[in-house]
């Protein structure tokens, strides 16, 4: 099943989502949901969501510098995650990246995330890890 990948303005939906799927991570690493950066990132980001059947089942934020894609959010509602829509999420960036010259992806991922077999599955590797977070990141040939 493909998506159709679109460019969102829909931030409701967004935090919705991310909440929804990262409230257990930030339990058990005692961290707190902070609105004002969501919001202060929300803007600097460019936001596209994943659709299913007219409805939106994924979020994907990427920005990016001279020297690299950087993958900001990669969230799928849980109803539809092990279906391949990461993997398509993550092949739209490369593409983005490849169109714009840039040959390097970046991510980071809590290291008690179990997106990290999808990540390194899709050829990325843990650059350095630090405060319970791996740097990942891939080379686009």
């Amino acid at each position: 099943m493909t998506p159709i990948i679109r460019s969102t303005n829909d931030k409701a939906f967004a935090e919705k989502l991310i909440r929804q799927n990262m409230s257990a991570y930030y339990e058990q690493l005692d961290m707190r949901w902070n609105t004002a950066l969501f919001d202060k990132q929300w803007d600097e980001l460019d936001s596209y969501e994943l659709v299913i059947n007219a409805s939106p089942v994924g979020l994907l934020c990427i920005n990016h510098d001279e020297a690299a894609y950087y993958i900001r959010e990669l969230q799928i509602d849980q109803k539809w995650q092990r279906q391949g829509l990461g993997t398509t999420a993550i092949r739209y960036t490369e593409e983005t990246a490849q169109q714009s010259g840039i040959r390097l992806l970046r991510l980071r991922v809590f290291c008690i995330n179990p997106a990290i077999a999808l990540y390194e599955r899709m050829g990325f590797r843990v650059r350095k890890t630090e405060g319970g977070t791996h740097y990942m990141e891939k080379r686009i040939d």
